[in-house]
C-alpha cells in the first residue's frame, strides 16, 4: 500500500508542478508584453539622431575651446593653443558623428 500511496502523491504533485510551470509562463509573458517599449516611429528617431550630431558638434568645439584656452593661460602659447585645440575638437566631433552613423544612430 505505501508503493501505491507514494505514486499517487508523486502523480499529483506532477500535475502541481506542470500548472506551476503554466502559471509562471503565463505571467512571463505578460511582464514581457508590459516592459516592451512601443516601437520609435521615424520622426523620433530622426529628431533624437540630430539632436545627438548638434551635440556632439557643439560638444567638441566648446570642449575644444576651453581646453585650449586653458592651455595658452598656463603655458602663454595664445593663440596657438587654442587654435589647435578647436581643430582637434572639431575632429573628434567629426569622428563621433561619422561613429554614430555607421552604428544607425545608436
Amino acid at each position: 500500500m505505501d508503493d501505491d500511496g507514494s505514486d499517487l502523491t508523486s502523480i499529483g504533485r506532477d500535475k502541481d508542478v506542470q500548472s506551476l510551470d503554466a502559471r509562471l509562463k503565463a505571467a512571463r509573458e505578460r511582464e514581457e508584453g508590459q516592459s516592451r517599449t512601443p516601437p520609435q516611429t521615424g520622426a523620433d528617431a530622426s529628431y533624437r539622431a540630430g539632436n545627438r550630431v548638434l551635440a556632439d558638434l557643439v560638444g567638441g568645439l566648446a570642449g575644444g575651446l576651453f581646453l585650449g584656452w586653458v592651455i595658452d593661460q598656463f603655458a602663454g602659447t595664445r593663440p596657438w593653443g587654442l587654435l589647435v585645440m578647436m581643430f582637434f575638437g572639431i575632429f573628434v566631433a567629426f569622428r563621433n558623428i561619422v561613429r554614430n552613423a555607421g552604428h544607425g544612430g545608436g
